[in-house]
């Protein structure tokens, strides 16, 4: 709970890959704050505990609430998504900010390729980024051969993340001049 507020304070990008482990830890332990307890919880400072319980019990009422128990986000989630695009479609068509368009474009095959091979089409672009950072997160916590390939795709992605996720915080901060 305190990594998920440090984190969303310091990199949304960063915050909402953690949030998406959260939710698959969560459905690893069968949405069963009893088990997330033992397997999870206990692992914590005793001082500390209560409130996670009280944390993982709510998102797991938000998890069946919301009909994502077995897969997809928290509406909450959704709405980092939806924010960040907004966002981004703002950074793409402000004139001040050209290495941000120059970063997106230079990410934007890799993203095509993804959609298409993910079967996805239509899916958020900014999603699509996501879910391939957080499917090479996994592939790292399972000591997996990650391609030459997959690396320079994620080089690309990571670095027009990175600089969203950055404009968003100054953004947050009011420190973000969008008008022309």
């Amino acid at each position: 709970m305190k990594i998920a507020q440090q984190l969303k304070e310091k990199n949304i990008a960063e915050y909402l890959i953690y949030m998406w482990q959260v939710e698959d830890l969560i459905r690893a332990n069968d949405c069963d704050i009893d088990k997330l307890k033992e397997c999870v919880i206990l692992q914590y400072p005793k001082e500390e505990q209560h409130a996670l319980e009280e944390w993982y019990g709510h998102l797991i009422r938000m998890m069946y609430e919301e009909g994502i128990k077995e897969k997809g986000h928290l509406q909450v989630n959704r709405n980092i998504i939806l924010n960040l695009t907004e966002l981004h479609n703002q950074l793409l068509t402000s004139s001040k900010y050209p290495y941000y368009g120059a970063a997106y474009f230079k990410a934007l095959p890799f993203i095509v390729e993804l959609r298409q091979k993910n079967g996805k089409k239509e899916e958020p672009e900014l999603e699509t980024c996501f879910e391939a950072l957080y499917g090479v997160l996994l592939l790292r916590l399972q000591k997996r051969e990650i391609t030459p390939e997959t690396t320079k795709a994620m080089d690309a992605i990571s670095h027009f993340i990175s600089l969203l996720a950055n404009y968003y915080d100054k953004d947050k901060k009011g420190e973000l001049d969008l008008d022309d």
